[in-house]
């Protein structure tokens, strides 16, 4: 099992341990209640009632936790009420000590508060940056329509490092998606590096090839390696396309991400797979000549680029979304309804819960009087 399946797996179990630890405060005052009224009158659960609030304090809002504690104060008062033993020392102390508890309750779940501020805080900082660094392309790009977007993953994750950049170029359009592994602003900050590089490259380089081997250049010349992430691990899967100006083909260089779909205007689609696989950027196992395969682009195909957050998305049985299957024989008037239809046909497969990012770029070539 990869670590990617590994994180899925620890992610269900949290949401599963989350819901049963929201409901835990109640269930335990229902136990209360139940093992104080059918015991003897010497057995007591009042440190079940004050367990209620303190589990509570972390987990719920704030009046969420004084409801707990009102109602764990209410149990026993009721309880004693109900033998006749209110107003004796020992239920007056008991009263007082899930009082106590209860206001405890209230501060840690005031610290607690604070530091999700501070954490949603940090995230935004980190939506903030990824924005700056990948502005949402235009419409129109060389005689291209173009499309793009970034969708975060609906779980308590900082924003991830992928990326996408189109640009027009004396050589034609050029563009590329990747996937920088990590996450938070150190993901950011490699993402930063690549779309720095390829944006330099893909005006100065007469071959897509020369333009993967600059961003192997520019990820070798960081000091403190992929944005600071693990030298050890860190690398980013990239495919880079070049659509030559007037020609009906595209070429593409692919470093280890997953296969652009072409989506011709009758429904057919092609997965392009590269001829030789070649490993991500970034590895530094090595340096090989890239190699760029070209396939046909027919006025009204569509190219599409992903990264690995839209083909591994998972629904509830653990099957992982297709999305070769489940666009072939589909039509799009356009780039943007085409991202639009994609997006929402993994929340439905997801069942809304992701957890990656994802990217998408589409590029249509129009038909000749468009």
């Amino acid at each position: 099992m990869g670590k990617r399946e590994q994180r899925r797996g620890r992610r269900t179990g949290e949401i599963r341990n989350r819901r049963f630890v929201r409901a835990l405060p109640g269930l335990i005052i229902a136990g209360g209640l139940m093992f104080d009224f059918f015991t003897p009158p010497a057995f007591t659960a009042v440190p079940l009632f004050a367990a209620a609030p303190l589990i509570a304090a972390p987990f719920f809002s704030l009046a969420g936790t004084i409801r707990v504690g009102i109602a764990a104060l209410l149990c026993v008062a009721g309880l004693r009420l109900y033998s006749g033993t209110l107003f004796q020392v020992v239920p007056v102390i008991e009263l007082l000590t899930v009082l106590t508890v209860s206001v405890l309750a209230l501060f840690i779940n005031g610290v607690v508060r604070r530091s999700n501020d501070q954490l949603a805080s940090a995230r935004v900082i980190a939506e903030t940056a990824m924005r700056a660094v990948l502005p949402t392309p235009s419409d129109r790009i060389g005689g291209l329509y173009v499309a793009a977007r970034y969708e975060a993953a609906q779980a308590d994750e900082f924003v991830g490092g992928d990326l996408f950049s189109v640009t027009d170029t004396p050589y034609g359009v050029r563009l590329v998606v990747g996937d920088v592994r990590g996450k938070g602003l150190d993901a950011v900050e490699a993402v930063a590096v690549i779309i720095g590089a390829f944006r330099e490259a893909a005006e100065q380089e007469r071959s897509l090839e020369g333009v993967a081997q600059r961003l192997e250049r520019a990820l070798a010349r960081e000091p403190s390696g992929l944005g600071g992430l693990d030298a050890a691990e860190g690398f980013i899967t990239a495919a880079l396309a070049e659509i030559p100006p007037g020609a009906a083909r595209v070429r593409i260089v692919n470093r280890g991400h997953p296969e652009p779909l072409l989506l011709h205007s009758d429904g057919a689609l092609e997965v392009l797979e590269p001829t030789l696989p070649a490993l991500p950027l970034g590895m530094d196992l090595g340096v090989w000549p890239d190699r760029a395969d070209e396939w046909e682009l027919p006025p009204g195909a569509t190219l599409l680029l992903y990264t690995d957050g839209l083909s591994e998305a998972r629904d509830a049985q653990g099957v992982f979304y297709d999305p070769a299957e489940r666009l072939r024989g589909r039509i799009f008037p356009g780039p943007e309804e085409l991202l639009s239809a994609l997006t929402d046909d993994v929340r439905l497969h997801t069942g809304g819960v992701t957890t990656d990012d994802m990217a998408l770029l589409a590029v249509v070539r129009p038909r000749e009087g468009a």
